[in-house]
């Protein structure tokens, strides 16, 4: 009876730490088994998905959503939000536009798109580190300011005559893989780097984590805060500038809605709105799910529609889970 009771209990902390090992090994890799089952479901769904060529598109077309989304990752992670990273877009692309004509050797539209962003990011920045205002107020006055500035600016209309030089930002391949996804890859290397290999990236946690404590730690609080969204403001340049380039044309109505799945990519990737977690790599992986579900759902025919109510569904799951993963924390 006793050798049975023992057997019994040998197989229940068997059981326990199966299930604890397999948690553990969800908690930690559980994203990224997520993108690779979506992949499976898409290649089994429909034949043309795992071409090379079209592999290759979703990384393209996520790179500029990519971009954006690891400038707002360490917004998040500091507890703000950047929701004006759309409406820069489109003014980055009408300004660069009258730039990239051919008139101008190739550095000066390159350094304007990096300019206006830079720019932006300030200003968001200075509001909400120096003026104290709320993240969401004043980088929505932003969002439709910008909008607005952009409109302003090309009257409406959309800009062309772009150069060929220019053109090859968005368009080239160099050594088979297309000049985005370079940029991306080089901003994800440059963004980790800068979140766990330097005092910024550290004071970036901390801020997150418990913003008080960091103050009484000696932290500049405000100037990381203006940093995080001067250099958000700063891909987001990068970005308008790929997408410029890449539909050769400036647009005052570009970046529709890229605010909320570049949000998205970051929250979906494991980075928490409640501040203090967040990872690169998991940015790139949310961002990468976003692109695989939309180029899935689009050679399956799905609706538009029905893609905005999935995308809206995964998000809302998403925070959902970060809530009450904070909420058994307390």
């Amino acid at each position: 009876m006793g050798l049975e009771i023992e057997k019994t209990e040998s197989k229940q902390v068997k059981n326990n730490q199966g299930k604890e090992l397999a948690m553990n090994l969800f908690k930690k890799y559980g994203i990224f088994i997520i993108l690779i089952l979506l992949i499976v479901l898409m290649s089994i769904l429909t034949p043309h998905f795992l071409s090379t060529a079209n592999l290759v598109n979703i990384v393209r077309q996520m790179s500029i959503i990519g971009i954006i989304a690891i400038g707002v990752t360490p917004i998040i992670i500091t507890k703000g939000i950047d929701l004006s990273s759309g409406s820069l877009i489109a003014l980055v692309s009408v300004v660069v536009a009258t730039f990239a004509q051919g008139d101008f050797p190739i550095i000066v539209p390159i350094v304007v798109a990096l300019g206006v962003g830079l720019l932006v990011g300030l200003i968001n920045g200075t509001m909400v580190a120096k003026g104290m205002l709320a993240p969401f107020i004043a980088t929505l006055g932003m969002m439709t300011a910008a909008r607005g500035a952009a409109m302003l600016y090309s009257d409406g209309r959309p800009i062309g005559g772009i150069s060929e030089s220019f053109t090859f930002i968005g368009q080239g391949i160099i050594f088979g893989i297309p000049v985005p996804v370079i940029i991306f890859a080089f901003v994800g290397l440059v963004t980790w780097v800068l979140l766990n290999k330097t005092k910024i990236g550290r004071y970036v946690y901390a801020i997150g984590g418990n913003e008080q404590a960091a103050v009484t730690a000696g932290i500049n609080v405000s100037r990381i805060k203006l940093m995080v969204y001067a250099y958000a403001g700063l891909l987001g340049g990068i970005a308008g500038m790929i997408l410029t380039s890449r539909i050769a044309s400036g647009q005052p109505q570009a970046g529709l809605m890229f605010e909320l799945d570049a949000i998205a990519a970051a929250v979906i990737g494991g980075t928490s709105l409640f501040g203090g977690i967040g990872t690169v790599g998991g940015t790139i992986i949310g961002a990468l799910i976003i692109g695989v579900m939309n180029n899935g759902l689009d050679l399956l025919g799905v609706s538009s529609y029905w893609q905005q109510i999935v995308k809206g569904a995964i998000i809302v799951s998403a925070v959902y889970i970060d809530s009450r993963k904070n909420h058994r924390k307390k």
